[in-house]
């Protein structure tokens, strides 16, 4: 653990210049800089004053947790393949049916690729990347292109043609695929 960046991290998320800092835990400003430098150590007992200025225990600033991955790459997609219905799907971010929403690329591969899904709660929100696309919903069909958006509350049975191939850009709250 680099303590003297995360003390620095947590001093300027607190909105505290190393001047105050220093004031609040009675130490100089320039030992609190070489702190937040890595150029010198904090006994224990200071760390945990300079800690109690921050609001933190000992326990708490240890306790790191692990960091988060936020941005995914086409190495992190998950793809399927249904070559009866003539198309792909890439869920584009990992595990993400356990959250609320599910963003997925769908690509229908050519004429006769369909994407059908059931009724259920929530909505459905695409994207069209490229190619253009049937938006079946009941008994109605719409139309859209590249560039265009689509959105809709997925109470009746939905599907998704092409007939020269399209590229979408597909999310479902709550997931559903």
């Amino acid at each position: 653990m680099d303590i003297g960046n995360r003390l620095k991290d947590l001093r300027v998320l607190k909105g505290l210049t190393q001047e105050e800092l220093a004031d609040r835990a009675e130490l100089s400003k320039g030992f609190i800089s070489q702190v937040e430098r890595n150029l010198t150590s904090p006994s224990i007992a200071t760390l945990m004053d300079i800690l109690q200025c921050l609001g933190l225990t000992i326990g708490e600033f240890f306790n790191e947790e692990p960091e988060e991955q936020i941005v995914f790459g086409h190495q992190d997609y998950f793809e399927k393949v249904d070559n009866e219905l003539n198309n792909t799907i890439k869920w584009i971010i990992p595990n993400a049916q356990k959250h609320i929403m599910e963003p997925i690329l769908l690509t229908l591969q050519a004429a006769g690729s369909t994407y059908p899904d059931n009724p259920h709660e929530g909505e459905e929100f695409g994207y069209v990347l490229s190619g253009s696309i049937s938006i079946h919903l009941g008994n109605r069909i719409y139309r859209a292109k590249k560039g265009e958006s689509f959105y809709f509350i997925p109470d009746k049975k939905h599907f998704l043609t092409t007939k020269s191939g399209a590229v979408v850009l597909w999310v479902s709250s709550p997931p559903s695929f």
